[in-house]
Parts: C-alpha cells; sequence; structure tokens
C-alpha cells in the first residue's frame, strides 16, 4: 500500500550540442551521460549543468559530416576506463576516456541494429543486418556468429508424453469444439515498428532474449539464448506482439506489448517462451504505442515509454512515461509523466540508473537533461482522534483507492471506496486539522488539485446500502477542483505536497539554478473567477534540493530535509516565510548523517525531533542514529512505531524515553515481559495505526495485510480509559485481547474501589462481572506481568489493608447487594467462593434461602440455577462435603441431586445420621469431614457414656489442651485426660510437664516417677514430702538423684541433695572437689570438722587441676600458633591466584559463589569438583550425613577448597575455649595461694595470661577490616570489565558464606572478669 514519491528533480535545460541524442548511458564513476547523437558523442553533468567533454566521431569518418549516420548503442565501461560506440555502418568504436583516443575494434560489413554488453560486462552481442548475432568477449574477440531466426525450438523444447490425441483430450468450457479451432494466422508487425532486433539480458547475465522480425510470417517472435549463444527456447506466436522487450532483473519474466482487438497490453514471457501475466494499459486500442520498456536494476518498478500514434490538431503527438509497480498481483500505475506535444519537449532517451535503482535519468530531444529520485512513501491521514477513519491512499493510474481501516480491513487490491478522477494521480496528501483529516486531496498530471471531503452527518449516521447491509464508510465527494499557477514547462513541476490548512498548500519545485529548489505556499486567488486558481502565495529559495517536507499538526512545524541530511525549518506561518535552520534546546544545529527516505516529527520529554529513515535501514532521531537494523516506522500520539528487520516490532513512549534511552531499548534484548516488542512475519512493513485505537496494521511482502494488537499500544489505551473511568471499554478490549483481567483493579486500587459502583453499572452484564472475579488473583500485575514505563512517576495507591482477592470480593458483593441483590446473586455467589479461604458455607446457605424462600422479581436467580452454578465453580465433591457441614440435611440432598453421585453412596448414610441424636450426629458429620476439634466439641455434649469414644479421638488425633478446655478440673474426665496427655509428653520426651499434670491431678506417685527421670531434683522432693516417703526412702531417693546430677556434672547440686537429705557430708564434699567448687568444699569440711579431708582429697586435686590446666594452655596455644601461620600461607597463595586470574573467566562451577576475597581460590584443575558433585547428591539425604558433608567441606586438611574458612573456624573454638577459664582459673588460683602453691599459682597465672595476650593480640591480625567489611565494586580508570566482573561476583551474597557469617566477625574476649590475683605479681 505505498506510493511512489517523487524526492528531487534535477533539471538542466541550457545544455547545447549538435545533432539530436540518440542513445545514452550513465557513467556511475562520475554521475555523467554518455549522449551519443549523429555527429558524435557528448558528456553531460547534470549535476553541474554543463557539457564536460565532446567526442567527435565525423572527425575519424566513422559518422558521416552531414549527419546522416546512426549510432545504435553506447556502453560505458569503467573497468577499461573506457566507452564502446557501434554504427549503423557497423563500426565498433572504443573510446578511452584517459587518453582520448578512438580505436575501431571491429566492423562489419552488413552493419550493425544493435549492441548490447552483458550486465557483468564480460560479453557483448551485436546484431547486424545481415539478422545474425555476433557475441564477443569484452576484449572483443568473436565467439560465435548465429542466425536469429531459426526453425528450431531451441534446447528447451517441450516433450509430449503422447497421452492421448489432441482431439480426445479435456478442453475445459469449450469443449470438443476447441479441438477442431483453427488456429488464427499472426498478423505481421505493426507498420510503425522499426524491424530491428531487440536484445535483453537477464539479471546475472547467464541468458539473453531477442526480438526479432520473423521473415515467413513477418511477425515478432522471441528467442531466449543462454551465454554461449546456444538457443534455449523460442516463444509461442503471439497476435500483435511489439518491438519493446525488457527481461527484468531478477530473472522471472520477459516484458514486452501486445496489441489485442481490444486492448493493449504489456505482456511477460516465461523463459520457456509462454506468455505469463499482463496487464492493460489505460489507453485505447490504436491510440498509443509503447517505446521502450524499462525494468529498474531492482525488478520493482517497471517504465512505459508511449507515445501517440497519431498526431492531434496541431499535427503533434504527446509523449508521456508511467511507472508501474505490482502488489498482491495486481499491478497498479504510480506514476505518469506527461511531456505535452512540443517535440523538443519530448524524450529521445530514457534509462533507470545501473547502481540506485530509484533513479531515472531521461533526456529530450532539446538537450534538456531530467533527473528523478523517486522513494517509497505510504500516505496515510494524520489525525490522532477517533474522528479519524485511519485512511490509506494508493494511487492507481486515475483512480485513489482509499482503505478505512477504523471500519475494515481489507487487503489490497481491493479497498474500501474508489475515488475516480479525470487523469492519472501523481501525488494524494490529507488534511492535517482535527475533524477534517478524512478530507484528501490529489494532485493530477495535468496539474490539477482536487479536493474530496466527506459530509459530517455521514460519518456519525451510517447509511443503509442495498440488501439492508449497513454502509460503514461512505465514498467522499468532490469538493472543489482547482488550477495550479505553476509554469510547468517539464512533468511533475511540484512535488512533496503538502496540505497545510483550509486551502493553503504547500509544494516544492524546481530552482532557478540547478542546485536550488523553490518552497511554494500555493493559495486560492483573491479575484472571483468562474475558475478556482491556486496561486503562488510565498515563494521562497532554498540552497539544495529539498527532498522531503514534515508537517506536525499538532505544533504546525513544517521541516525539510535537503539531500545532504540538512534540516530545515520553514516558517511558514509568518508574514515573511523564510527557512532557517533546525537546532535544538541547546541551540545547536541538527542534521542527518545520511539522507533519509522517510521522515516524520515527534517530540520526546517535551522537545520536538526530526526522525529520518535512510534506505540502507539506517534509522536517526536528529543527528543521532539509534538503530541500524529497521524497515519502516510510524510516530503516533507519543508513541514511536517501528519494525525491524530482525522481525519485531517495537513501540516506544516517546514521553518516558529520551534520545540516548531510545537508543539503549532499541540496541538491548527485551524481557520475558517487555511489552513494548512483538514478533512479527518476516519482510512486514507498518501500514498505519488506528487512531485512539489498539490496531496496528501491517503489510507483509507478498501484499496481504495483518492486524495486531501491538501490546504496549494495547496497555496504553487501557490505562487511558482506565484513568478516565471507561470500564466497559477497557473490559471489552482487555477480554479481547487476552489481557489479564486483574490489571482493572492493580492500575490504581484506590480509584477502583472508590468506583466500584461505576464499574457495575458500566458492565452491566452478570456474566462479564462474573468473568473478572474468577480471574482474580494476589499477583500484582503491574510488577510482575505489565509492568508500568520505566519513567512513569505516578505509582498505584494501595486499595487497603489485606488480601487483594479479599477485598475486591467484599467490595463487589456489598456494592451487588445493595444495587440489585436479584440480578447479581450469582456474582455475589463468585463473590463468596473466590475469596482465598472460600466461603462455600454462607454460599450454599444463600442457595437453600432461594429455595425456601423463592423471590418474586423477575431478574431473580432460581435456586436450582444457583446450583447448578455453584458446581461449575466449585468441585461437586468438595461442594457436597461443605454442604454436609451445615448439618441441613435439605441442603444436603439439594446438592446430591445435582450431582453425580449414586443415591446408594448417600442416602443410607444420610439416613442413619438423621436417627442420631443432634450433638452426637453433628459429631459423626464433623469426624467424617476430618473436622476434629469441632467434633471432639460435639462429642463432649454427648455425656458419659460416650466419654471412651471421646478420650481415643483425643489419642488419636492429639487434641488434648482442647479437650482439657472442655471439662471442668474438678471432674474425673479432666484427671483421665490429663492423665492421657502426661503419657503423650512422656513419649514426647517433655516428663517435667507431664509431671506437673499428675501432680496437679493428683496422681503423685506417677508425677514422682516422672520428675525423677527428667533429674527434676525440686519437684520431686516435694512431691516425695506430699506422699510422704520415709526417711530411709528418702535418702535413697536423694542419693539416686545425686547420681544423675552427678552424670549431668551438676556437682553443686548434687553436693546438696548428699548433704542435707542423704546426710553424707564425705560424699557431699567429694562431689564438690571434682567439680572444682573449692571454696563450697572448704565451707563444708570445716562445718563438719573434716580437716583430714584437705590432705587426701583437697590437696592432690588442687595440684591435678594446675596440672591439667597447665597441659592444656600449652596444647591450645601451640595448636593457635599452628592455625595462625597456617592460615596466613593459605591466604597468601589465594592472593597470589586470585590476582593471576582476575583478568580471566571466572570458574564454571557451583561453588564459584564461595571464592571471595577472604576466602577463595581459583585454580585451573578447579579442586572443588568432588566437593561440589557430593553436596549435590546429598542434599536430600539424613541430617546426618549431612553434617557429615559439612566437616568435610571444613576440613582442615591442607589444600581443601576451604581450608582458610576452616581455619578460622578453629582458631574461634580455640580463642572461646581459652576465654571460658577466667573463672575457674580465678578459683583455682585462690586455692593454691591458700594451701601455699605459691609458685604453681604464679606458673598458671602467668601462662594463661600470656595465652589470653597471644590471642588478644593476634584477632585484629586475623580477622582484618577490609576483609570483613563489604566490598565496594572495583571500578576506575584502571578496571578492566572481566575485574569488575570480578569484584561483583564476589560480593555476591553466598549460600556458604551465609551460613558461615559469623566466622567472618572477630570473636569478642571477657574483658570485665578480674581473675588475676596481685599477691602473685
Amino acid at each position: 500500500m505505498r506510493n511512489l514519491k517523487l524526492l528531487k528533480c534535477l533539471r538542466c535545460a541550457d545544455l547545447q550540442s549538435p545533432g539530436s541524442p540518440l542513445f545514452f548511458s550513465v557513467r556511475t564513476d562520475t554521475g555523467t551521460l554518455l549522449v551519443a547523437s549523429e555527429y558524435g558523442v557528448t558528456e553531460l553533468d547534470p549535476r553541474a549543468g554543463r557539457v564536460v567533454s565532446d567526442v567527435s566521431l565525423t572527425a575519424e569518418n566513422y559518422l558521416p559530416e552531414d549527419g546522416s549516420g546512426t549510432i545504435v548503442g553506447i556502453q560505458d565501461l569503467p573497468d577499461q576506463e573506457s566507452f564502446c560506440v557501434a554504427t549503423a555502418s557497423g563500426d565498433v568504436i572504443l573510446y578511452n576516456l584517459n587518453t582520448s583516443q578512438l580505436e575501431c575494434v571491429g566492423s562489419v560489413d552488413s552493419g550493425l541494429t544493435g549492441m548490447s554488453w552483458s550486465p557483468d560486462q564480460e560479453l557483448v552481442t551485436l546484431t547486424t543486418g545481415q539478422e545474425t548475432v555476433i557475441m564477443m568477449t569484452k576484449d572483443f574477440e568473436p565467439i560465435t556468429e548465429v542466425g536469429i531466426n531459426q526453425d528450431d525450438f531451441g534446447e528447451g523444447k517441450f516433450i509430449t508424453l503422447g497421452w492421448g490425441k489432441k482431439e480426445t483430450q479435456f478442453h475445459g468450457s469449450e469443449g470438443k469444439r476447441a479441438a477442431q479451432h483453427k488456429i488464427t494466422e499472426v498478423l505481421p508487425a505493426m507498420s510503425w515498428d522499426d524491424r530491428r532486433p531487440r536484445v535483453t539480458w537477464r539479471g546475472d547475465g547467464q541468458f539473453f532474449a531477442v526480438s526479432a522480425v520473423c521473415p515467413q510470417t513477418g511477425a515478432r517472435k522471441v528467442r531466449v539464448w543462454n551465454r554461449e549463444c546456444v538457443l534455449q527456447s523460442t516463444s509461442e506466436s503471439i497476435n500483435g506482439l511489439e518491438q519493446s522487450l525488457c527481461w527484468k532483473p531478477s530473472g522471472s519474466l520477459i516484458a514486452s506489448t501486445q496489441r489485442q482487438p481490444n486492448k493493449h497490453s504489456v505482456v511477460f514471457i516465461e523463459r520457456n517462451g509462454l506468455l505469463h501475466g499482463d496487464f492493460t494499459l489505460p489507453f485505447g486500442k490504436e491510440q498509443v504505442k509503447v517505446k521502450e520498456l524499462l525494468w529498474n536494476s531492482d525488478s520493482t518498478v517497471l517504465a512505459v515509454w508511449l507515445e501517440d500514434m497519431s498526431p492531434g490538431e496541431d499535427g503533434q503527438l504527446n509523449t508521456y512515461i508511467q511507472l508501474w509497480t505490482v502488489g498482491n498481483y495486481h499491478w497498479y500505475l504510480k506514476q505518469s509523466l506527461h511531456f505535452g506535444k512540443t517535440p523538443e519537449r519530448a524524450p529521445a532517451c530514457v534509462s533507470w540508473d545501473p547502481e540506485l535503482p530509484h533513479r531515472l535519468h531521461l533526456l529530450t530531444r532539446g538537450w534538456a537533461s531530467l533527473t528523478y529520485d523517486w522513494a517509497w512513501s505510504t500516505e496515510r491521514s494524520l489525525g490522532e482522534d477517533v474522528h479519524d477513519n485511519a485512511n490509506v491512499a494508493v494511487i492507481d493510474g486515475d483512480k485513489v483507492l482509499v482503505t478505512t481501516f477504523r471500519q475494515c480491513v481489507v487487503p489490497p487490491p481491493m479497498c474500501a471506496y474508489e475515488i475516480q478522477l479525470p487523469a492519472a494521480v501523481n501525488q494524494v496528501t490529507f488534511h492535517p486539522e482535527p475533524q477534517r483529516t478524512n478530507d484528501l486531496a490529489a494532485l493530477t498530471a495535468d496539474g490539477r488539485i482536487f479536493v474530496y471531503g466527506q459530509e459530517t452527518g455521514n460519518q456519525s449516521d451510517p447509511a443503509v446500502g442495498a440488501a439492508g447491509f449497513r454502509v460503514l464508510t461512505c465514498t467522499p465527494e468532490l469538493k472543489k477542483t482547482y488550477s495550479v499557477g505553476v509554469d510547468q514547462e517539464e512533468p511533475l513541476a511540484l512535488r512533496l505536497l503538502l496540505w497545510l490548512k483550509d486551502d493553503t498548500f504547500l509544494a516544492v519545485g524546481c530552482g532557478e539554478r540547478p542546485q536550488q529548489s523553490r518552497l511554494l505556499t500555493l493559495a486560492p486567488s483573491g479575484a472571483h473567477s468562474p475558475e478556482c486558481r491556486l496561486e503562488i502565495r510565498s515563494c521562497v529559495q532554498v540552497e539544495g534540493h529539498v527532498i522531503s517536507v514534515c508537517h506536525s499538526s499538532r505544533t504546525g512545524t513544517v521541516a525539510l530535509q535537503l539531500e545532504d541530511g540538512q534540516i530545515r525549518r520553514f516558517l511558514w506561518d509568518s508574514s515573511e516565510p523564510s527557512v532557517v535552520e533546525w537546532r535544538n534546546s541547546s541551540g545547536c544545529s541538527i542534521h542527518f548523517p545520511l539522507p533519509c527516505v522517510q521522515t516524520s516529527l515527534g517530540t520526546i520529554t517535551g522537545e520536538e525531533h526530526f526522525f529520518g529513515l535512510t534506505d540502507r535501514s539506517r534509522f536517526f532521531v536528529g543527528d543521532t542514529e539509534v538503530a541500524s537494523n529497521i524497515s519502516s516506522f510510524v510516530v503516533y500520539d507519543t508513541f514511536l512505531l517501528l519494525t525491524s528487520h530482525a522481525h519485531t516490532c517495537r513501540c516506544l513512549s516517546l514521553s518516558t524515553l529520551s534520545v540516548k534511552g531510545l537508543q539503549a531499548a532499541l540496541g538491548s534484548d527485551s524481557g520475558q515481559n517487555d511489552e513494548t516488542l512483538r514478533r512479527v512475519e518476516r519482510g512486514s512493513r507498518i501500514v498505519t495505526v488506528v487512531p485512539q485505537d489498539t490496531r496496528l496494521i501491517l503489510q507483509m511482502p507478498r501484499g496481504n495485510l495483518e492486524t495486531v494488537h501491538h501490546r504496549a499500544l494495547v496497555l496504553a489505551q487501557v490505562r487511558k480509559w482506565l484513568d478516565s473511568l471507561k470500564f466497559k471499554d477497557a473490559f471489552e478490549c482487555m477480554r479481547k485481547l487476552r489481557i489479564n483481567l486483574n490489571l482493572i483493579y492493580d492500575h490504581n486500587p484506590k480509584v477502583f474501589l472508590e468506583s466500584v459502583q461505576t464499574f457495575l453499572r458500566q458492565i452491566d452484564s452478570v456474566n462479564h462481572v462474573n468473568l473478572f472475579l474468577t480471574e482474580l488473583k494476589e499477583e500484582d500485575t503491574t510488577t510482575t506481568m505489565y509492568p508500568f514505563p520505566s519513567n512513569t512517576a505516578a505509582l498505584p495507591a494501595p486499595g487497603g489493608s489485606g488480601k487483594k482477592v479479599d477485598i475486591v470480593c467484599d467490595a463487589l458483593r456489598s456494592t451487588m447487594e445493595t444495587e440489585d441483590p436479584h440480578k447479581y446473586c450469582l456474582s455475589i455467589l463468585t463473590s463468596h467462593v473466590k475469596k482465598t479461604i472460600p466461603e462455600l458455607e454462607i454460599a450454599l446457605q444463600k442457595v437453600h434461602e432461594l429455595r425456601v424462600n423463592p423471590p418474586s422479581a423477575e431478574n431473580a436467580v432460581r435456586a436450582e440455577e444457583a446450583l447448578k452454578y455453584l458446581l461449575f465453580l466449585v468441585n461437586v465433591n468438595e461442594l457436597y462435603e461443605h454442604s454436609l457441614g451445615t448439618y441441613d440435611f435439605d441442603l444436603v440432598l439439594m446438592v446430591a441431586e445435582k450431582s453425580q453421585k449414586d443415591p446408594k453412596e448417600y442416602l443410607p448414610f444420610l439416613n442413619m445420621l438423621k436417627k442420631m441424636e443432634p450433638n452426637y450426629q453433628r459429631y459423626t458429620i464433623d469426624k467424617h469431614l476430618k473436622r476434629y476439634k469441632k467434633a471432639l466439641h460435639h462429642l463432649s455434649h454427648c455425656g458419659e457414656e460416650h466419654f471412651a469414644e471421646c478420650l481415643n479421638l483425643v489419642k488419636d488425633q492429639r487434641l488434648y489442651s482442647e479437650a482439657l478446655r472442655l471439662y471442668p478440673s474438678d471432674s474425673p474426665q479432666y484427671k483421665a485426660l490429663s492423665c492421657a496427655y502426661a503419657e503423650h509428653l512422656v513419649e514426647q520426651q517433655q516428663a517435667e510437664q507431664a509431671g506437673l499434670l499428675l501432680w496437679r491431678c493428683g496422681e503423685t506417685p506417677r508425677a514422682l516417677q516422672a520428675f525423677v527421670s527428667c533429674s527434676s531434683w525440686r519437684h520431686a522432693l516435694c512431691v516425695a514430702a506430699q506422699i510422704p516417703l520415709p526417711p530411709d526412702q528418702l535418702a535413697l531417693l536423694a542419693r539416686d538423684l545425686a547420681g544423675k546430677l552427678i552424670e549431668l556434672r551438676r556437682y553443686t547440686e548434687a553436693a546438696l541433695l548428699l548433704e542435707q537429705y542423704a546426710k553424707d557430708c564425705e560424699e557431699a564434699i567429694s562431689a564438690l572437689i571434682t567439680g572444682s567448687a573449692w571454696e563450697e568444699a572448704l565451707r563444708l569440711v570445716y562445718l563438719y570438722n573434716r580437716q583430714d579431708i584437705i590432705e587426701t582429697n583437697l590437696k592432690p586435686a588442687l595440684l591435678e587441676a594446675h596440672s591439667g590446666h597447665s597441659s592444656f594452655l600449652d596444647s591450645q596455644t601451640t595448636l593457635f600458633a599452628r592455625y595462625k601461620t597456617r592460615l596466613a600461607v593459605v591466604r597468601e597463595l589465594k592472593e597470589k591466584a586470585r590476582l593471576e586470574l582476575l583478568d580471566e573467566d571466572a570458574p564454571d562451577c557451583p561453588d564459584t559463589e564461595l571464592f571471595s576475597e577472604s576466602s577463595s581460590v581459583m585454580t585451573g584443575t578447579n579442586a572443588s569438583s568432588k566437593y561440589t558433585h557430593s553436596n549435590s547428591r546429598i542434599s536430600s539425604r539424613s541430617s546426618k550425613n549431612r553434617r557429615k558433608a559439612e566437616r568435610k567441606k571444613h576440613s582442615l586438611k591442607e589444600g581443601s577448597p576451604m581450608e582458610d574458612v576452616a581455619l578460622l573456624h578453629a582458631l574461634t573454638e580455640v580463642i572461646h575455649t581459652v576465654d571460658r577459664l577466667q573463672e575457674e582459673v580465678h578459683g583455682l588460683l585462690k586455692a593454691l595461694v591458700l594451701f601455699g602453691f605459691d609458685s604453681q599459682a604464679r606458673k598458671l597465672q602467668q601462662g594463661y595470661g600470656e595465652a589470653l595476650q597471644l590471642m588478644e593480640t593476634a584477632i585484629p591480625e586475623i580477622w582484618q577490616e577490609d576483609r570483613t567489611q563489604s566490598h565496594t565494586p572495583i571500578t576506575g580508570p584502571n578496571s578492566t570489565a572481566n575485574s569488575i566482573m570480578a569484584s561483583y561476583q564476589q560480593q555476591r551474597p553466598p549460600s556458604a558464606a551465609q551460613q558461615d557469617g559469623e566466622v567472618f566477625i572477630p570473636p569478642k574476649m571477657k574483658s570485665t572478669v578480674k581473675w588475676k590475683l596481685s599477691i602473685l605479681k
């Protein structure tokens, strides 16, 4: 759905040279034209408007001086820095452009009728006057010469399989008459045919075709030859085949023309000689003749050069050039160039540029040079409101095909409506002002502008067409016809037509000099005349060729682009229109680095920018290139939509992105929930966007259309609707496009809760409300599925405390019950069921109420219908269980009847329940539903006869605490439950709590047994006194408890029992000495006057304790020093390894995260592999194995991967062990001094102090501050990408480091304990 737009017209009319132009060739290296005439070759420079050089062929007698000679071909040869000319007399002349020497490289006696070089310029074919083809190399060495007219078909001759006679074969609808149909004789070529052979090469140079007149029939035939000049095929007999011939460069078809009895067509011939398609020229069958057909280099445009067959009243002939394109198997006439009847203005030579596919070179008979540059463009309406129909206009000759994409998506070549004009259309433009953007203006080839508009009434009130069909789109009516008061000596005098306002147009014309352009503001003349005429209101000269013009309807800005990429601003609405440079907000001049073929204006973060796309897919915003793979783009509202060669469509918000942000967004990969990106079919291009809608129209390479709803457009439109409280529009769009309905609430919870009534009234559908409720979930879709644009400042306000689903369900239910509870009955049930904890009982109760008291309202829902709907929401078995839990058997039966259950399954059970006592009935139901707490509650009210069953239920379900609360504390049931609870606690290793329960309920013997088993000696003695026990048994009990306490190293408590209850002071003193309670032992020694024990037990124990402490301190000090030394070595090794591997890739192993700066080693062999593998295997094993694995991981074995962590663990343990001895050493020192062991005490105090000092001094060295604090990423001028990544990876919170975090914290030693004795200093 694209048109050909004329970007630039380079006109040079002041060239003079002898003779008339016959042929020309384009020099690709210089851009000049080599023009052959009757006298020689002239080199013209169209850009400079001058003759570069003139080579005379008459001086060397290659052409006669009287101008009667003829040149039949010319070709530029850039590889040889020459050009080749062939004359009709038979000479082949080579002219060296460097040495300016002429050389005749060959001559044919019979003369030459044509010369054609292969596309790779390796071969040249010459057609002679004897109807032969001579093939030569580029060095003019003959290869072969063959006759043109051969009787043989060629190597590609069709093979007849012999499937029956022609008379017996099927011939379609004509039947057997077709078999007897005689072939009409082929008519000879037209009288105006020059009878010369025409040669055309395929684009790859493997084949060439020759169209020549057959001597036998006088008609033309096309023959195809290969590169070795071997005949491949001959065309079928085509009546009326004309002289023009051109092979499509892509190689599929050969174009020619055919004059038929009722039409004049361009036909296409396959390489095998068969016809394959055609299209009809828009002229009468005897009106024009086709002089040439020319394909452009990329095979997208076919130029048809025509001339009138009969002169007009003034005796002159009209000349035309038409540009045709094809799409979806339909040929469109995109441009018509009418050169009038003046012979001097008629084209003499026409050719496409060999390198630039859309540049057309033309030379008139009066030596005027015209160069046209075309580009593809989509003519779309510019409105951004709902009144705009998203019109797209396609030019097709004298018709404009308009499709209104708001109402219909019609694949081309079909359309919504056609506008028929009296002449061929060259340009179309739409009105820019709101409410009138559906109006269009068309500029025809004869220089008139036709304005079409629609009546406003037709838009709002669609008419009714035939058979009662509603007509959504009405054909616009012709409002005005303007003639343009511009001198149009050449065709397409006006280009880049733009509708500014009302009757004001802007167009670009050629300037007075070749390098100038004119900006023409056209407006109706003030004089009242019957004919409307547009006069030039203002004319502004611009230095350089203007190749694009853009107009913003929002700001009124008109921007121009020159051919070198410069951008200008046209101040058209000022009193004196002028052109100024385009500057940004900083005052800097902005220009495109490369000229762009598609441009548009848009606003980025409040500043207006100029967007451009080159023919090489490079996309610019001002002077910044933001992407290099863009195939099409469009600016709509605040969005920029682009399609890329990566087969994606991006939709970016210009209001939230800067130019650099735009560049970053297009250069980065998208995330999973990135709403800006969408995959599209390969080669898709944007046609248009439907304003205030979510539809994006794309066209595929083959021509068909696709409508997509881009997620970014959809979400932006939905958010607009939600902000303006248009819930119905948002809901319908989201439902149709499968957008999660949670967004209605998540977009702005506070506003939604305040507008629940508005929501219900707009939706006005129970089914839609139910759909909304059933899709509710706790997820916040604005942070997961549909995140807000990155720079959006306004975040949704919280809707309230609590769970989202419950809040919405409660809000909707309360509003629905207020509005119309009968109408919204099903929705109310849904709101109960969808809560996080479904309120099925309440929902069932409401259904039961409907059944008991049917409502009389007309829109009320019947109980059966409500129950059926409830069964749709909830599993029938689950609903049956909940109905049973209401203890309402009518409700149970109602649910069971609607289910698929067999009555034999539930009726006996229900009948049994009905016969039971109410409390026992409810107990049975609750036990069946596994609601054991409720079952226990009901069973406790069933009397003593059911207590045994109650006790079994309590034991089975361990409901001891609940059961105790149901009975009085003085009841036998309470005592029985307490005993059962105590047994359970004993099994759970909680004997002390069991003893408390037993003691409280009077079971003292069992309580005493429980207290003794857990060594709770105080409670045991209290219970023993309450029993009471005899003195001898009490003593035995005390000795038994003392033994248990000694095993638990509770020596002081054991001594108390032995002294006070067993009356054994010696055993008590012995226990205290064993427990190093020296002072308490001395107290008892002197209390019971047993000084003998001092010599026999106390002093030896003191010396033994001194010896043990001294040796223990020596071992711990030695161990500490060894661990500290090893840790320094390990750290040095790991630091060296870290520095070596800093610029290398991080190791690819699961334990990589464990290698921090303080605990990591990176080795090439990955020594941690066996540990990581074992860890992964034991992840689900027992805790014992896990502890074993931890011990392996923290192994002190030298070279283990986490040796430094294990050393830190060990050092911490040593410090804590030694530090804990302060109180014990203090007591031992006092006892040693008391009994005169001063030297031993002094040594112990000195050794222990040195050990503490050693460790306290070493702590800052081992736990260095820079190793324990959180590290900052290493950045700066000396950093590399790998070093920064390694720094970040080291700071990643590792799982192992989280487990061993306390290892990296330096241990704290006690500083408040004064353990030293000053008398020993």
